[in-house]
């Protein structure tokens, strides 16, 4: 019995996904941001340089980025940039999009890729609404 539950365990350890067991760490994914795509790409809104900026990456459908000049198949993927899209894509650029013009050969480390994207992540604009300090409501006299 307890030699099954083992096996039944180490079968559900290797199935579970790579953030399952420890948090990825954007900090180190800014690392590797920084040696395998920056000499293509910014981490900066609305810059692009040989590839599309990666600012606000996380969540955006291929093929959108503005001023960038997608290949027809990014153009037509119609894939949203999800953590789990970004994997399979940094893992193998051209066989989850064929004929993308990235000629990059995969991040083939889980680890570095989950850290990666992790930091992917933390690239969107802040929400100034939240962080700004309360103050009349819209349509409302202020009392000062």
């Amino acid at each position: 019995m307890m030699k099954k539950i083992g096996t039944m365990l180490g079968a559900f350890l290797l199935l579970a996904p790579i953030g399952a067991a420890h948090a990825a760490d954007a900090a180190a994914g800014k690392q590797v941001f920084h040696s395998q795509c920056a000499m293509c790409h910014s981490d900066q809104a609305g810059v692009n340089k040989i590839g599309p900026s990666l600012f606000g990456v996380v969540g955006r459908h291929t093929g959108s980025e503005p001023g960038y000049d997608y290949s027809v198949a990014n153009k037509n993927a119609n894939i949203v940039w999800t953590p789990a899209e970004l994997n399979l894509y940094i893992n193998h650029p051209q066989k989850i999009v064929p004929g993308t013009k990235m000629p990059y050969g995969g991040l083939h480390n889980a680890t570095k890729r989950a850290n990666l994207i992790a930091f992917l992540a933390t690239l969107k604009k802040s929400n100034s609404v939240a962080s700004a300090a309360p103050g009349p409501k819209a349509g409302r006299p202020s009392n000062g």
